[in-house]
């Protein structure tokens, strides 16, 4: 009976916890008059796409949104980086939000009213929407401050989509770190979203297509994705007539013993519960049919969750290339750069942050996913303070929205918009109210 009795109280509560808050109705009555402005904005920024420390025109349509609604504007951050701070109603801790502006050099395929009008350029990662979510943010709170226990800072990021091979130095959001873009004040915690059409959820094996749709969103507790790291090798052999081959060294033959022994370091010579990717993605060399190249250059990635296990498979590199390239007579030359950690999401403030996303959207449909072995620039935040970095749905079928980022023919439904913006807003007003 004292059980009966125990659930008979128990279980109103537990309904009652995953019900939507008086916040959470005022912010979805907000968003849905907001709607049309979003996708406006959204579609403006799509129209005309900047690449990577060229954001002129979005940084500068950003901060006049900005300070349109009276945010203290920083621009001119990591060249064209803008960081504002929303005050709200109570002191209290100030919570990041993240989101980037950059295109690629992609050449859109779809013919929709908002194609862009920058030749051979394009939104195909979704930045246009972490943008305007962003904004939406930005002016939904600073309508709503008393829901607002401290600040948030917006982080409008230029430079995440890869920096070029020939760069040296900062870049994206580690030049913006670098520049103090987290102190004064520095945040207890960092959100950032990313569109996501194709996903694999957890607990699947298959490598079929599963669709991250409008109204949900994706998480990983812990490892979302991987250190994206580069490297360009040289092999150095010596020139000969292509009719007598043994008076030289030919380095194309060298390279190709080199690229097969290399991918031996996943198949053979790691633990195979350690994730690891190592592709060649460009390869030249040789100047005639008839004549034993000298020199042959190739450029690939390596991907890898864990830091120490990234730095043995660089030494096993090092070790295959030189016995190769001295078994033959060659030489070789490797310069390997480490671009970007992986972001390690914090798994007390996905713990969180989870129970708002069911209460808004639904248990179903906020799915724990795989993590992937892409890269991405959100984990220099990440390694400030707590991180979280989650999948914002915008698949639909019907729609014909299932094609995946950096491809020209990549779109999201607009209706994404909302859940981004909503997400956002409880994931950093229940940080707020949690306190330092």
């Amino acid at each position: 009976m004292k059980t009966i009795c125990f659930l008979t109280i128990l279980l109103p509560l537990l309904a009652n916890s995953q019900a939507p808050t008086e916040r959470d109705r005022l912010f979805e009555q907000e968003v849905e008059k907001m709607f049309p402005a979003l996708v406006e904005v959204r579609r403006d920024i799509h129209r005309h796409p900047e690449l990577s420390n060229e954001e002129v025109r979005t940084s500068g349509l950003v901060a006049e949104k900005l300070k349109n609604l009276g945010l203290e504007v920083k621009t001119g951050v990591a060249k064209h980086g803008v960081v504002a701070l929303l005050k709200g109603a109570t002191a209290g801790p100030c919570v990041a939000v993240r989101a980037d502006m950059d295109a690629l050099p992609i050449k859109e395929l779809r013919s929709t009213p908002y194609r862009s009008e920058n030749p051979g350029v394009m939104h195909a990662c979704g930045h246009d929407v972490h943008t305007a979510c962003a904004l939406g943010l930005a002016e939904l709170l600073s309508k709503h401050k008393n829901w607002v226990k401290g600040s948030v800072k917006f982080l409008f990021q230029p430079a995440e989509e890869a920096m070029p091979a020939t760069f040296q130095g900062d870049w994206g959001a580690k030049l913006m770190v670098a520049e103090g873009a987290m102190d004064n004040p520095r945040p207890v915690a960092v959100f950032g979203l990313h569109t996501t059409a194709l996903v694999q959820p957890a607990g699947t094996i298959d490598d079929g297509m599963h669709y991250l749709k409008a109204g949900q969103i994706g998480y990983t507790p812990g490892v979302d994705n991987a250190n994206s790291d580069r490297f360009h090798i040289t092999i150095h052999g010596k020139m000969a007539h292509g009719s007598a081959p043994h008076k030289g060294v030919d380095a194309i033959a060298v390279a190709g013993e080199a690229i097969m022994a290399l991918q031996m370091i996943k198949s053979r010579q790691t633990n195979t519960r350690q994730p690891l990717v190592i592709s060649i993605g460009t390869i030249s060399g040789g100047q005639r049919e008839n004549i034993i190249a000298e020199k042959v250059e190739m450029g690939g990635t390596v991907r890898t969750y864990d830091a120490n296990f990234r730095d043995r498979v660089i030494e096993q590199m090092h070790r295959i290339l030189k016995g190769i390239t001295e078994a033959h007579g060659a030489s070789y030359e490797m310069d390997y750069r480490k671009t970007y950690p992986s972001i390690i999401n914090n798994a007390e403030l996905v713990n969180a942050t989870l129970p708002a996303f069911r209460r808004l959207f639904g248990a179903s449909n906020v799915k724990e996913l795989i993590p992937g072995m892409g890269g991405e620039d959100f984990s220099f935040f990440a390694q400030v303070c707590p991180g979280f970095y989650f999948r914002l749905g915008v698949a639909n079928e019907e729609k014909g929205y299932v094609h995946g980022g950096h491809t020209p023919l990549y779109d999201c439904d607009e209706e994404a918009l909302k859940t981004g913006v909503l997400a956002l807003a409880a994931a950093v007003c229940d940080r707020l109210a949690a306190g330092q």
